[in-house]
């Protein structure tokens, strides 16, 4: 914690030092840069010269603000993010206070550095608040699960010889270990094992198209996860 001439706590940086910030320092953001959407699907867009581009719709509906986290240490909002029939009585109360009955499929929470007046508790936060057309994205998102895989899916081993009597050498791993020395199994070593249900994050890709009325952001290019999947969409 720094702390001005007048013994007064500073941000991190002293007040007269705000074009050097920029070079020496990272800091969190000063309004809401990341929102929580479900992935709708992926399709094609053509441009207007005739390029063929992927494209991903991902759902951003109007999140509200369940919760004003304002510490020493930690400044944001806790999120309610879409709506399902039960939630247990903790989170119901706390939507009581937010005013509003729902419950909320997922609660998530975003920091800042400095609270915004515009966004009050009970307030909704909605796509067009936060992004633009023409804005860099990461989207992170869970990865479709694959199950347990042999190392010629996994990890794309070539597999044993196809002829000369080797009959079940085909998607075979082969040896694991150089043998007396060093004697074990190095960790790390590329085997079969759980494939997918991984955390990813796609960074740089930008957004084309935001619709207001049905809340539907459109981004260039394929994010991980299934349809319905919970995605979280940063600015970079």
């Amino acid at each position: 914690m720094f702390y001005n001439s007048d013994n007064t706590k500073s941000l991190g940086f002293y007040e007269e030092d705000l074009n050097l910030r920029s070079l020496f320092f990272v800091y969190k953001d000063y309004m809401i840069t990341t929102l929580y959407g479900i992935k709708l699907g992926q399709t094609r867009q053509f441009l207007a010269d005739g390029t063929q581009i992927p494209v991903t719709h991902i759902a951003v509906q109007p999140s509200v603000i369940a919760r004003i986290i304002d510490t020493e240490a930690i400044r944001g909002y806790v999120l309610a993010i879409g709506q399902k029939k039960q939630t247990s009585k903790p989170i119901q109360g706390m939507m009581k206070k937010a005013g509003t009955e729902k419950s909320p499929r997922f609660l998530r929470e975003v920091h800042v550095d400095t609270l915004d007046e515009q966004f009050i508790l009970g307030s909704e936060v909605k796509v067009s608040d936060v992004f633009v057309e023409g804005d860099n994205v990461n989207v992170t998102g869970t990865s479709k699960g694959k199950g347990f895989a042999g190392g010629v899916k996994r990890h794309g081993f070539a597999g044993g010889p196809k002829t000369h009597g080797q009959g079940d050498r085909h998607r075979a791993p082969g040896s694991i270990g150089a043998g007396t020395t060093p004697g074990r199994v190095h960790k790390g070593k590329r085997m079969a094992g759980k494939m997918g249900n991984d955390t990813v994050t796609i960074k740089g890709l930008t957004v084309i198209g935001i619709n207001p009325e049905t809340h539907v952001l459109t981004v260039k290019g394929l994010i991980p996860g299934s349809k319905q999947g919970l995605v979280t969409i940063s600015k970079g």
